[in-house]
């Protein structure tokens, strides 16, 4: 998918983002440190990243700047309260960010870390799947621990095949 326009991508990267606000709002408070195994993510560190990597890497490089971010530890926001202030005051800024984009900034040229020259749209795009991608681990999270998450555009696998007609 080629982002040719601000606007378009705007609108896009909110539904993206309601959508992962939607399953950030489900965690329960007393599970936020809880991790799949030692040494992986917590899913605080989890929401924590989506917000802090939006911002300080891919707001900064489309914006011209040279990444700063610094990871998504404790130390940023630790309690339920925190984590959620963090992550909504992060979004807010990287929206801020995004809407001084032009449409013709999109076919220029920005540096990614590690000086590799990549196209602004598809930057951005890479944004919007690098946050897909973290949306989908906190469903798998939640499943583990029993949360009931919504059905991603409304109807579940079971409700779909029960409107789909049997013969294809």
């Amino acid at each position: 998918m080629e982002i040719r326009s601000i606007a378009t991508f705007l609108d896009y990267r909110e539904k993206i983002c309601q959508r992962t606000d939607r399953v950030v709002a489900l965690v329960p408070p007393d599970q936020l440190d809880w991790r799949c195994r030692p040494g992986s993510f917590s899913i605080a560190d989890t929401v924590r990243h989506i917000a802090a990597i939006e911002r300080y890497l891919y707001a900064e490089v489309a914006a011209g700047r040279p990444s700063a971010y610094a990871g998504c530890g404790r130390e940023l926001a630790a309690g339920p309260a925190e984590v959620l202030h963090y992550y909504h005051r992060l979004r807010t800024d990287s929206s801020a960010i995004f809407s001084e984009l032009t449409d013709s900034d999109l076919q220029q040229k920005r540096l990614a870390p590690g000086n590799v020259p990549i196209t602004l749209w598809k930057w951005l795009r890479a944004l919007l799947e690098h946050e897909i991608h973290h949306r989908g681990q906190l469903y798998v999270y939640l499943g583990m621990l029993g949360v009931p998450t919504p059905a991603i555009f409304g109807l579940t696998s079971e409700e779909v095949m029960g409107l789909s007609s049997s013969g294809s």
